[in-house]
């Protein structure tokens, strides 16, 4: 378990100013706690590609914008990840909920192959994350309870010494 409320400490303790995102069952407190704060102002996407752009523009504007958005977003939004945060470095701290994380064997290593990835059992979305973040050179760190919650403050290190976006793979619902 994972509770919102210190996830959003942590997000103020490194000086986040928005959070760009689409919500997702695993999210729903964040957002709400994020609707009636007064210090992060929350930005609502229809799409997720769009939660990149709008942050890399914010990001060119002095801003401090966090992403948060499901693994399948992720994906949804490659082209707009790719052509924004990515190719411009934006040190762009990326909380992705990690959907079909808990059917895994937990190694993360399981054999990507069309048996695995048509598998009844698995949700194909978390045989994909990390792979894809690792293809693309996309540093993470993960949240699987409240005593991981430090880790976004490691993830905002990473962006800055590196001048690039972080993931931080959300493995559980928040509350």
């Amino acid at each position: 378990m994972i509770r919102a409320i210190l996830v959003l400490a942590e997000l103020k303790r490194n000086h986040a100013t928005h959070v760009i995102g689409l919500p997702d069952n695993a999210t729903v407190k964040l957002f709400e706690l994020l609707t009636n704060d007064p210090d992060i102002e929350l930005v609502s996407v229809t799409r997720e590609g769009e939660a990149f752009a709008i942050a890399s523009g914010l990001w060119v504007g002095g801003k401090v914008p966090v992403v948060l958005v499901q693994n399948t977003g992720f994906f949804e939004s490659g082209d707009s990840f790719r052509g924004t945060a990515m190719r411009m470095r934006v040190p762009l701290v990326c909380l992705i909920t990690y959907r079909g994380y808990g059917k895994l064997s937990g190694t993360g290593s399981e054999a990507l192959n069309a048996a695995a990835l048509s598998a009844a059992g698995v949700d194909s979305a978390a045989l994909i994350t990390e792979a894809t973040l690792r293809a693309w050179g996309i540093p993470f760190v993960f949240l699987h309870d409240d005593s991981d919650v430090p880790e976004i403050s490691e993830a905002f290190r990473k962006c800055g010494e590196g001048a690039q976006p972080v993931g931080v793979l959300i493995t559980s619902d928040l509350v």
